[in-house]
């Protein structure tokens, strides 16, 4: 296999370095900064919980799981304090499941971490090669580009 610039296997491979190298460096920050347990999967849930609550019924759907799947990453996020269960208060049946402080202050702390790193690659590409690389990503990737059923996509384990 070649290795030579424009071998239709790099590209791919390079942006999902780029995508690995930016999380690993968020997940090193979160874990000095007090969020030791947080794992990249963490990130995807806590976007499909969303600032309202879901359903663990929902949240699997969400992230192209099982329930009972989401059900376990669950218990483990409420264990660890970023998450918690309660009664929808618009329907007493439903129970929901939301983000604590500390759930909210990880990805207040992670978008921080993504901002430093945009900034490190403004620097070292310079603004108008980073802007343009932006651009031409959003050309060729969907404009709902927030798919939350990645981790389903990479499979389960």
């Amino acid at each position: 296999m070649s290795s030579e610039p424009g071998t239709g296997f790099e590209l791919p491979l390079r942006m999902l370095m780029a995508f690995r190298t930016a999380i690993d460096e968020v997940h090193a920050d979160l874990a000095r900064e007090g969020h030791p347990d947080l794992r990249p999967m963490h990130g995807f849930v806590f976007q499909a919980i969303g600032p309202q609550g879901t359903t663990a019924v929902e949240l699997g759907r969400r992230l192209g799981i099982s329930k009972q799947a989401a059900g376990k990453t669950v218990e483990a996020l409420e264990r660890l304090g970023y998450v918690e269960r309660g009664t929808d208060p618009w329907d007493a049946r439903r129970k929901t499941v939301r983000l604590t402080s500390r759930g909210a202050d990880s990805l207040a702390r992670s978008s921080a971490a993504f901002d430093r790193i945009r900034d490190r690659w403004t620097d070292e590409l310079g603004a108008d090669r980073l802007r343009a690389l932006e651009e031409d990503l959003r050309k060729i990737t969907p404009e709902d580009f927030f798919r939350l059923d990645i981790p389903g996509w990479f499979g389960s384990a």
